[in-house]
């Protein structure tokens, strides 16, 4: 028997425990010291913080610091106000989201969210602010109408990117059609890795511009260590890792938005059978005159069951209805996503579905990798996903959808036997092959079929068998070998006999010689663009077949034409640029500022992985504006390796000294390290701020 001392004794020893348990739970683990902001020579900001409410401060500040202008006028466009700032170029785009309801629908988000993200919004707009008012010299005196910011310019902003453009991006509503962004994500397993851990390639692509424009950080508070990027003016991380785990996103071939097209009557629309009225909206919108100046003009916002209605032409309308609208809370899930420590907490947080678009490709250190067809995917009645691309009649309920597909619905793949998972935009079937998702398994509308040249370019890589080490993981990701060539040119410069044309036949032997590749350096990639862009559509004798997933299209349709076409671009390449065999990035540059460097890379269509879209300049060259953007490859081995770049620099002021600094390094095809540690970041230190003197300037 125990005596009556040891047993008091035991008591105190458990009580004390208990208290002092209490106590850590209650208070948690501290960052001693001050929020700081350290700096690297890259111009990516570390955050060390003590708590939550402390990093969204900072993340404001630093955003504001490195992009100030920019956000301000993403910020007064999504309010709907850019023409009463800025003038009548605006009008177009007010009208849009005036339409759409952006800022009604920020503040009924806003209200929605929980106590907690609340308070983090409003910290992560309280830093935005007190870096403006202690840095006034940083804002454009244009710009300064659109401060102070609050929580649900945040929300607009979301809704205008998110939504809008991504979810709506086949609405031009008067403007002309942006580039669908794109992407590719690798998620490779310990069986096909040499050092036996997960892998994951991050590799969006996007416009160099505007709202697409990448902010690369690092987050380090008690209960967070992470890394990655987020799109401009947003307060949380949307591609990134910490060390358990890591995702990166893809834009899939999902359709959450639909046309209606109505027909009108007196008293509203013909709606089954019968006559249903709108509801309607008078509101008043201001244009700045050049003088300074401001009219005024009104603004009939008309909605019906579908949604709000975007044209009107005689008696027809058009209404748009668009997904998500009704889930205001994707920064909390992207919250909870960074914050996971395995593939169990990763997926709780997915699936909430508040994030409307969007694959999703995953890896984690305990060796697991998912694919997610991600999104909000309407329910609807019946169709192809083909069938639902254009304007659909919209006068009877039965091509109305009034609810999406739950998460489990959604094509998904975990641990596939091959171990790799990846995605150029292509439909989910192809998310690894042999596949292992079948089309007949889900509705017919919920994706398409078929295969691109990026997609197959990806897919051929993947599939050669060998181990991937990180270094290998480097070069497939610059790959610059052109699939289409390889589809196309041997029976290109096979049709080219001795009755063509001297030009034709020298032109096949340039072609002959080329590398395949758009290497700043390859001869020949520039003349074969020019061909494949002066045949045009109809190259192919057989088109893409299901069975032939990775060799066809293929064959020439028309041999004589494609003859004819090539002296055509032979002669235009000469006229043009002087040779026939150019080297590639003496034509395609990159540009930004007093920078011009020649370009690796080459046009998704073409089938190149490492994509990038040119547009012309004035001196008859063309300069990279999209595509390649922020790259990351992650090995979760311990501690977990990492590389990244940003094409064009993680900061958009005219005077910043990042704005276009990792330009070379894109040029050159090299990726830079990525920094985590205190110690790591300190022998890369360009500037330390503290933050807690300025909490509520």
């Amino acid at each position: 028997m125990r005596s009556p001392s040891r047993c008091l004794l035991s008591r105190w020893i458990l009580l004390i425990g208990i208290v002092l348990a209490l106590a850590a739970a209650a208070c948690g683990p501290r960052h001693q010291g001050p929020t700081e902001i350290l700096w690297d020579r890259w111009g990516v900001p570390h955050i060390h913080a003590p708590e939550p409410g402390e990093l969204f401060r900072a993340f404001g500040w630093a955003q504001m610091k490195n992009h100030a202008n920019l956000i301000l006028r993403l910020y007064g466009e999504a309010r709907g106000r850019a023409a009463e700032y800025w003038g009548e170029s605006y009008l177009v785009s007010d009208r849009y989201l005036r339409t759409m309801g952006v800022s009604e629908r920020a503040q009924q988000w806003y209200g929605a969210q929980s106590p907690r993200f609340k308070g983090y919004l409003d910290r992560f707009v309280e830093g935005m602010n007190a870096y403006a008012r202690r840095h006034p010299e940083s804002v454009d005196p244009e710009m300064e109408v659109v401060l102070p910011l609050g929580p649900t310019d945040v929300l607009g902003h979301l809704q205008r990117v998110i939504h809008l453009s991504f979810v709506g991006r086949e609405v031009t509503f008067g403007r002309a059609r942006q580039p669908v962004p794109g992407s590719n994500g690798w998620a490779i397993a310990p069986s096909r890795t040499a050092g036996g851990n997960a892998m994951l390639l991050v590799n969006p692509h996007l416009p160099w511009s505007s709202f697409f424009t990448w902010f690369e950080v690092h987050w380090k508070t008690p209960e967070v260590d992470a890394y990655g990027a987020t799109l401009v003016g947003m307060p949380i991380l949307g591609l990134g890792f910490n060390d358990h785990l890591g995702w990166t996103h893809t834009t899939n071939p999902l359709d959450g938005i639909d046309l209606f097209e109505l027909t009108l009557v007196e008293g509203g629309y013909r709606w089954d059978g019968a006559v249903k009225g709108f509801e309607t909206e008078t509101q008043s919108i201001r244009v700045r005159r050049p003088d300074g100046t401001v009219r005024r003009e009104t603004l009939e916002v008309r909605r019906s069951v579908h949604g709000p209605v975007l044209e009107v032409k005689g008696d027809k309308a058009v209404a748009v209805r668009l997904a998500g609208l009704d889930q205001p809370h994707m920064f909390e899930q992207y919250w909870d996503m960074i914050r996971a420590r395995n593939l169990e907490e990763f997926e709780s947080a997915l699936r909430r579905l508040q994030v409307p678009i969007f694959n999703v490709i995953y890896a984690d250190r305990e060796g697991h990798i998912l694919y997610l067809f991600g999104g909000r995917t309407p329910v609807r009645s019946r169709g192809r996903w083909q069938d639902w691309q254009g304007v659909v009649p919209g006068d009877r309920s039965e091509t109305l959808w009034t609810r999406t597909h739950p998460y489990e619905e959604l094509p998904r793949v975990v641990d596939p036997s091959n171990g790799w998972l990846q995605n150029a935009n292509d439909p989910p079937w192809s998310s690894t092959l042999p596949g292992l998702l079948n089309p007949g398994d889900f509705p017919a509308y919920l994706a398409p079929r078929g295969l691109r040249f990026r997609a197959q370019r990806s897919l051929r890589m993947l599939q050669q068998g060998r181990k991937i080490d990180f270094e290998s993981l480097s070069r497939y990701k610059h790959s610059t070998r052109m699939e289409m060539a390889d589809r196309i040119l041997d029976e290109l410069t096979a049709a080219v006999g001795p009755q063509s044309g001297k030009l034709a036949r020298q032109a096949a032997q340039v072609l002959e010689e080329w590398d395949r590749r758009t290497e700043a350096q390859s001869r020949g990639a520039v003349l074969f663009a020019e061909w494949v862009r002066t045949l045009g559509a109809g190259m192919f004798a057989t088109p893409w077949q299901e069975t032939e997933p990775l060799t066809t299209p293929k064959g020439l349709a028309n041999p004589v034409a494609a003859v004819a076409a090539l002296e055509r671009a032979a002669r235009n390449t000469i006229d043009r640029f002087g040779s026939v065999d150019v080297p590639w990035g003496e034509v395609y540059r990159l540009r930004i500022g007093e920078r011009d460097l020649p370009a690796s890379g080459g046009p998704s269509r073409l089938g190149v992985f490492r994509s990038l879209e040119f547009a012309p300049e004035k001196d008859g060259r063309f300069r990279a504006l999209f595509g390649d953007s922020f790259v990351a490859l992650v090995e979760f081995s311990r501690p977990v390796r990492a590389k990244a770049l940003l094409s064009y620099g993680n900061a958009s002021q005219s005077d910043s000294p990042h704005r276009g600094d990792q330009l070379a390094l894109f040029a050159r095809k090299q990726l830079r390290p990525v920094w985590r540690t205190r110690k790591e970041i300190e022998a890369h230190l360009e500037s330390r701020e503290v933050l807690s003197s300025i909490a509520h300037q």
